[in-house]
């Protein structure tokens, strides 16, 4: 990788600065107030539910919201129809029809703004036929601050942007309770409200991840829970919070003709298959490729679904020229049987940015 970080200042289109980013840059000159809406737990018998989003217009010619679509006719949205001047907001305003019986929902708004990719928004919930006992709704428990799990989504995001979520947490106890966070990972924030909870109720914890170069691929970004100034332990051991989030090279700047001046990698084989190994013998799985594109082609980061591996350095790609990288799998914690291992690769061409391979074979 040595080659690739000493690389990264040849690719001048790609590794540009970069302004920093708002707090939810969902586009080039947009910024939402909000990307998720979590509605938490709603009863069956409630109707319909409803939240607004609004965008603002950070550049410097008007917007023009031309359509908004839903996942299902469940979902509903209304928007601003006008032409948005710069420093302007508009709003869409997204209803649920809360019918669909009780289970979890997670609806996908998409947005169609002028001169912007699409801006994807989402709605969620739990809708219930009867209310629970919030020790029940929220079992994961740092002592009186619960949560549905210690292990949070924050999705895909580029270079130069944030990407922010959130979830519903509790107070399962008869007192307010004051949330803060200690040993918070670089370049995550999160923050609850309201704050104090206050006693048996519920509150919504957001998150936000930024961007940072020097940051590929997946991560796990990680925060301390501090309860009215103490730390707990979950009953499964837990002390920590952890953010998942996969980073990937922004390619918004770049016009159509540079997109297809890019790296274009083209792999021999896209599987690397191995006969029957004993468990805890080490696979050894090499992949080769050409760099079919027009400029030099390199990739940022590795990552596998595996517990335990590691790769040999990967060459950059000159135009026309082929390389070959191996991908070390430890196989003494995995499974019995057949196999299938996810190998990722965080590119810098702009036609396949995400690159994924596979080892597969068996393990006795």
């Amino acid at each position: 990788m040595k080659h690739i970080l000493r690389y990264i200042t040849f690719c001048a289109v790609l590794c540009c600065s970069m302004a920093a980013a708002a707090q939810n840059k969902v586009a080039e000159g947009i910024e939402a107030d909000k990307t998720v809406h979590n509605f938490g737990d709603i009863l069956l018998d409630s109707g319909p539910v409803s939240c607004t989003f609004t965008l603002k217009n950070t550049g410097s010619k008007p917007m023009v919201i031309y359509n908004v679509t839903t996942t299902c006719g469940c979902t509903e949205a209304e928007w601003t129809r006008e032409p948005v001047k710069a420093g302007g907001t508009a709003s869409i305003t997204v209803s649920y029809t809360n019918n669909e019986g009780p289970y979890p929902f997670d609806k996908t708004i998409t947005v169609y703004a002028s001169d912007s990719k699409p801006i994807l928004l989402k709605i969620r919930g739990i809708c219930r036929e009867k209310v629970l006992p919030l020790s029940e709704r929220y079992p994961v428990a740092f002592g009186p601050f619960g949560m549905t799990e210690t292990s949070l989504q924050c999705g895909n995001l580029e270079q130069g942007n944030s990407k922010s979520d959130a979830v519903i947490v509790a107070n399962t106890s008869s007192s307010p309770v004051k949330v803060e966070f200690n040993d918070v990972s670089d370049n995550l924030t999160l923050s609850v409200k309201p704050n104090p909870i206050p006693a048996n109720s519920t509150a919504e914890l957001s998150y936000t991840v930024t961007a940072e170069r020097g940051i590929w691929g997946k991560n796990t970004y990680w925060a301390t829970p501090v309860i009215n100034g103490k730390t707990y332990t979950t009953k499964d051991g837990d002390t920590k919070i952890g953010v998942k989030a996969f980073t990937k090279e922004n390619f918004d700047r770049m016009s159509e003709s540079e997109r297809a001046q890019g790296p274009m990698p083209r792999f021999e084989n896209s599987t690397y298959s191995f006969n029957r190994i004993k468990k805890g013998e080490e696979i050894h799985a090499e992949f080769t490729m050409t760099n079919t594109g027009k400029t030099p082609f390199c990739v940022y980061k590795v990552d596998t679904d595996a517990c335990c591996y590691s790769h040999s350095d990967i060459p950059v790609a000159k135009p026309g020229e082929k390389i070959s990288f191996r991908v070390h799998v430890n196989t003494e914690n995995m499974p019995k049987g057949e196999t299938l291992v996810l190998v990722t690769l965080t590119t810098n061409s702009p036609l396949r940015p995400i690159v994924n391979l596979f080892i597969a074979g068996w393990i006795d």
